[in-house]
Formats: structure tokens, sequence, C-alpha cells
């Protein structure tokens, strides 16, 4: 694992360097949990962990010196001033409302609500890759596995709105459509646990759109039943939202679930209306020449042409797509296709020496995949948004990912319901 050298200055009048490290346990998450929340009265459910991760890592660093809990508290203190100023997306100043963000990811949902000027006070996430990409963006390491009640245990309380983009795969109507016989639909009930325990004032909830159709239609019953029924929400009909409505010129659709607390009386909600936008594909390809590692060589062209053809001889329409640049793409998807269905026509590329492994020649008609950055456009990220892992990681990311866009029109719609707006 990769250290962070942290610089500790006039501790008792000495100078230690942390070297923050990741190990399997919940004190990386909550030593930056409690420094992103020292303000608001979140810190109270991280401080002690925090404590002792710093404890541990200066006692292991500095075995001569006599570490002790003034020690680290000075040090906690100290990293404070700082939390905000290192990362592209700080949260805001003067929060208007708090929320959580589950499943989180690389932070769609969390860069959408903070964009409205809200303030994250919990997130998680088990991917390892994912949260380097939310560290280096955010400044905060994502708790782990959402269904240990150890890493639940650490919810705080009196937070506004739960984000949750649900593990989709078991719903997917291109994968088993296992539902809640497959694990990953069960996280569900991980969701309305956390729900029941902590009743959050507004729910916002995410999923592929065949979660509408999943099993005629009984899964999705299912969800709005107990959101309804046993966790008292007022849940207005899901909708169907496509990300090209929304200023970027993808054809994402995935199914929004919001919800409200009975008890505020909130008893109608609008989805959001496409705005005028429209997006082509020009507008998020890349300005400058692209590595020829991303132009597809003679062999694997001709290997997809081939693949379509046998397709197309059944009457499929299955198969590669070369998506023109006043174009919409198709969605992108961290498997199978996904890259080769959203294949670009770029004839700029001078040097066609190839960089990696390639059977044959980089062909000289200009085709080739595109680059994470434009993947990460598709979806609503800015350009200053980080991607510190590698290629394969990044379109796996982006893919998995929500459309910032749509997710922050839609919240901004919750945000106003709940007069914080």
């Amino acid at each position: 694992m990769k250290l962070e050298k942290i610089n500790i200055e006039n501790i008792d009048g000495q100078l230690f360097e942390i070297k923050v490290v990741e190990p399997d346990n919940s004190m990386p998450a909550s030593f930056t949990h409690y420094l992103h929340n020292h303000k608001n009265g979140v810190s109270k459910f991280y401080k002690k962990d925090a404590l002792k991760f710093v404890k541990e890592i200066l006692t292991k660093e500095y075995p001569e010196n006599n570490i002790t809990n003034k020690v680290a508290e000075e040090a906690l203190q100290l990293l404070i001033f700082d939390v905000n100023k290192s990362v592209p997306f700080p949260a805001p100043e003067k929060p208007k409302f708090k929320f959580i963000d589950l499943f989180a990811g690389i932070g769609g949902f969390r860069m959408a609500l903070q964009n409205l000027e809200g303030k994250c006070v919990f997130t998680s996430e088990w991917d390892k890759y994912s949260k380097q990409t939310y560290k280096a963006n955010f400044g905060e390491i994502p708790f782990g596995d959402i269904t240990r009640p150890q890493t639940k245990s650490y919810i705080p309380d009196n937070f506004d709105v739960l984000c949750a983009g649900f593990p989709c795969q078991a719903f997917s109507i291109a994968g088993k459509r296992g539902g809640f016989e497959d694990t990953r639909g069960t996280l569900f009930f991980d969701v309305a646990e956390i729900i029941k325990r902590k009743k959050p004032k507004a729910i916002f909830l995410e999923n592929v759109k065949g979660l509408r159709n999943h099993d005629k239609g009984k899964t999705l019953a299912t969800i709005l039943n107990v959101l309804r029924e046993d966790l008292n929400y007022y849940v207005p009909e899901p909708q169907i939202l496509n990300a090209k409505k929304f200023g970027v010129p993808q054809n994402r659709e995935r199914i929004f679930i919001v919800g409200f607390r009975k008890d505020l009386g909130i008893n109608n909600f609008k989805y959001p209306e496409p705005t005028d936008t429209e997006a082509i594909l020009e507008n998020i390809l890349e300005a400058e020449e692209v590595s020829v590692k991303y132009y597809l060589s003679e062999v694997y062209l001709q290997t997809l042409r081939n693949h379509r053809a046998r397709h197309e001889s059944k009457g499929n329409g299955f198969g590669y797509e070369i998506i023109p640049n006043n174009g919409t793409a198709n969605a992108v998807v961290c498997g199978g296709m996904g890259r080769e269905r959203n294949l670009v026509y770029d004839d700029r590329l001078t040097n066609f020496k190839p960089v990696t492994h390639i059977k044959g020649n980089v062909n000289r008609e200009g085709i080739r995949k595109m680059t994470p950055r434009e993947w990460a456009r598709l979806q609503g990220f800015p350009d200053n948004f980080k991607i510190v892992v590698s290629d394969a990681q990044a379109y796996k990311q982006f893919g998995n990912s929500v459309a910032v866009p749509a997710i922050q029109a839609t919240a901004e719609k919750i945000i106003a319901k709940l007069n914080y707006k």
C-alpha cells in the first residue's frame, strides 16, 4: 500500500511525519471523517478512532518518543487546518444541509449535492480503487462494507438526506436477473435498515432502468412497499431519467426513487424537467491529439467487424459502434462491449508506433476508443476531477458511476421540498 506523508510541526516542540496507510479497518476512514466534520457536531462519531489512529502511527514511526493522548490530540487539531485546501472538491464552508453517501463509488452523488451546498457526513464504498479516487478528490476515505454492523455504527444521527446508488447487477436486464435471490440484490435491505434506524428527512436512490420490470415488477413493488409501508415514507412513483436530457451527450437511462418522511407533511413531488441544453459528442472530445494506445489495431478492428457481421446474419443488432461527432454516446458501462460501443473517429494521430502490446498495426482509419477523461465528461464530471488509477479501473469507475447532472437536478428538487433552498 502506498504511503502518504503528512508533516506535523511543533507538537511539544518536536517535528513528526505521519505516514497514513490504509489497513483493513475503519480507523483511516474515521480519521478523515473526523477531519471533515470537526465543526458540525458529527465528529463525536469519529474522534475516538481518529485519535487512536494518529497515536498508533506516531508511536510506530517514533518509538523513542512518548506519544501521549495530548500529542495525538494536538496532531489531530493541526491536521484540521489543511483538510479542505489540498483537494479539488472541498465541502462547502457554510453548508445548508447534511447527507450521507452509500455505495459511493467515486462520488457522483457527493459531487452533485456539494454543488447544492450540502455537507457529506458519512461515506461508504468497498472497492479499494474507488476509495483511492474518492480520497484524491474529496480528501476523505470511505468506510468499507456497509453490510457490516461495525460500519453501520459509524453513521451519525440527524442527517437530512440518504443517498444510495445501491448495486444494480441483480436487477440489470443484461445480467442474470436474480433480484433478491442474488446476494447483491439484498443490499437494498441494508439501506432500509439504515433508513429505519436513522430516519432521514429524505431518501434518494438510483438504479438501472431494468429494476422497473424485473420479475414482472415484483422487485420494485417490494422495494416501494418497504419504503412506503414498513418505513413510513411518502414515495412518489419512481421515474426513469435520461442523462442526455440534462446536458451530457450520453444515452443513459436510470430509475430514480425519491422519498420523504411522512411526518414532514410532504405529499407531492415532481421530478426535474429536461434542460434546454442539447449536448453532442463533440462537446466532450479531447481537444488535443490523444495517445496511440487508445487507437484500435487493424487485427482487433477486423475482429469487431467479423463479430458484428455474425450477429447481423442472425438478425441481431449487437456489435461495435462508432459514434459521430454530432451524435450521442451509448451508455458507458464497465464491462462487456462498453468501450467498443462508443468508438470515435479521430484522424489527428501522428505517431502510429504502438506503446502497448497489440496484434498487428495501428489502424489508419482514425478509429479509437474514448479516453477515461472523455468518459468522465460523459458522466458530467468536471475536468479537474482527478483520475488517479489505471485506465482499466477508470473505465470501470466511470461506467459504474451516476450521471452527475441528472442527480443534481433531482437533488435540487428534493432540497427545495425540504425548504433548504
